[in-house]
């Protein structure tokens, strides 16, 4: 298993004006650590179970091209971009920004979008959610046509329409931007995630529960003429055990999960200042997955 690390707090001691600082140092020590991508959410306000939308929330794409300037290994990439968050064909730019800038290092992490009082904080459209999976379904197709030198032109959907999908200059990523998709609904986003994905993100509930969401994609490829194989399998570990920094109850959780094909697990301190956490404990995490098959 690699590890990636998922930054989700953007509070420390020294406030807004050392943040800068903090993320250069987390990008070194992520680096450091053999840690293989690092992500940020991307939300307008923060979530409600790190302290709520009072607490320091940073624009998602704005800071992966800060730590691109400060990286030059790691993978970089938000966990997740809602659907709903920029027009398709500006998220496709964005993203291809990110990987140019970067070396090729860029991935897209997209989902639905779930979080109403952020929509309506600023003014933004949310829309039920079935009309946000057609937009995400479509969000999908406009980036894979925008990645695709041979097409640049219209697009016509129900919810976009785009005259042109020109993109220059292309990604350096080839033949594009790893695409992960977020959630683990059975019926639409593991579907979505076979017939468009090049990665999943799921919880680290329980092995039971993630073999199971595995298997349901895997009948989903079936039904798409996917290679199941093709799709890279992530894992967000959220548990106290991580952000306490104890290894031993930490392996002891992961191990479940081994066997189940996983090639990644994302961890999701809820630290305001990860660079000291990076140094500490993901090293000895990096060495002893690695081991694990």
């Amino acid at each position: 298993m690699r590890v990636g690390v998922h930054i989700n707090r953007f509070g420390g001691s020294g406030g807004g004006p050392a943040l800068g600082a903090e993320l250069a140092a987390a990008g070194a020590a992520a680096e450091a650590a053999g840690v293989s991508r690092l992500s940020v959410m991307d939300h307008y306000f923060q979530m409600e179970f790190n302290g709520g939308a009072e607490e320091p929330m940073l624009e998602a794409y704005t800071t992966l091209a800060f730590l691109a300037a400060h990286t030059s290994t790691v993978r970089l990439g938000a966990l997740v971009t809602g659907v709903t968050y920029r027009h398709p064909g500006l998220l496709a730019k964005i993203a291809t920004t990110l990987d140019v800038v970067s070396g090729g290092r860029a991935w897209l992490g997209i989902g639905a979008a779930w979080y109403d009082r952020e929509h309506e904080g600023l003014g933004v459209p949310f829309p039920p959610v079935a009309e946000r999976f057609e937009r995400l379904e479509e969000t999908l197709r406009i980036c894979r046509k925008m990645w695709d030198p041979a097409d640049n032109g219209p697009f016509e959907g129900r919810h976009y329409r785009l005259a042109e999908t020109l993109c220059v200059p292309a990604p350096v990523s080839t033949p594009h931007p790893e695409i992960l998709i977020g959630g683990g609904g059975e019926r639409k986003t593991l579907r979505l995630v076979a017939r468009y994905g090049d990665a999943c993100n799921l919880f680290a509930s329980s092995p039971e529960e993630v073999r199971h969401k595995l298997d349901v994609l895997r009948g989903h490829c079936d039904a798409e003429n996917r290679d199941y194989a093709t799709i890279l399998k992530t894992l967000t570990h959220t548990g106290d055990a991580a952000t306490e920094g104890d290894l031993d109850a930490f392996l002891a959780d992961v191990t479940g999960y081994t066997g189940l094909g996983v090639d990644t697990v994302i961890l999701a301190p809820r630290l305001g200042e990860t660079s000291g956490w990076l140094e500490r404990f993901v090293g000895p995490v990096v060495e002893r997955l690695a081991e694990l098959d």
